[in-house]
């Protein structure tokens, strides 16, 4: 499976989450393109600030693995990482994340901050960005747009 199969899934992913969290949508591929584990915003299900799509796929697929180290994985995720989900990929060593909308309030990956392409960063990744981007923001503006009109 390559970035932009896997980057539809992960907006099917984000199409169906819980309608009160945030559309996002991660999916993790080991290095034959098969589809590890999957995750989706849970932080208003869960009432977990952590549960961002990012760490939910993360945790899955160290269980999964019986292995913290991703390190020969590729994340690919509906939205540009923040900086919680962009040290948590670091810190899981996966080496190549594929990503769809920017985010330039949070995110860490080249809009706000670049967090994974530091040059002071110990573990050193190759980022896509922009992969289904109109899909992708579409899904967090639809979402936002439905929030302010309930408000």
């Amino acid at each position: 499976m390559n970035s932009t199969e896997a980057m539809k899934i992960a907006i099917e992913l984000a199409r169906s989450s819980n309608p009160l969290d945030v559309p996002v949508g991660a999916v993790i591929l080991n290095s034959q393109g098969e589809i590890v584990a999957t995750g989706t915003n849970e932080r208003e299900l869960h009432k977990d600030p952590s549960a961002h799509a990012e760490i939910v796929a993360i945790r899955s697929a160290a269980e999964k693995i019986a292995n913290w180290r991703l390190d020969s994985h590729t994340l690919v995720v509906t939205l540009e990482p923040c900086a919680m989900c962009a040290g948590a990929i670091a810190q899981a060593r996966i080496p190549y994340l594929v990503f769809g909308a920017w985010d330039k309030k949070a995110g860490a990956v080249g809009s706000v901050w670049d967090v994974l392409r530091d040059p002071r960063a110990l573990h050193k990744m190759e980022v896509t960005s922009g992969v289904l981007e109109v899909e992708c923001a579409q899904l967090l503006t639809s979402f936002f747009s439905k929030e302010r009109e309930a408000k």
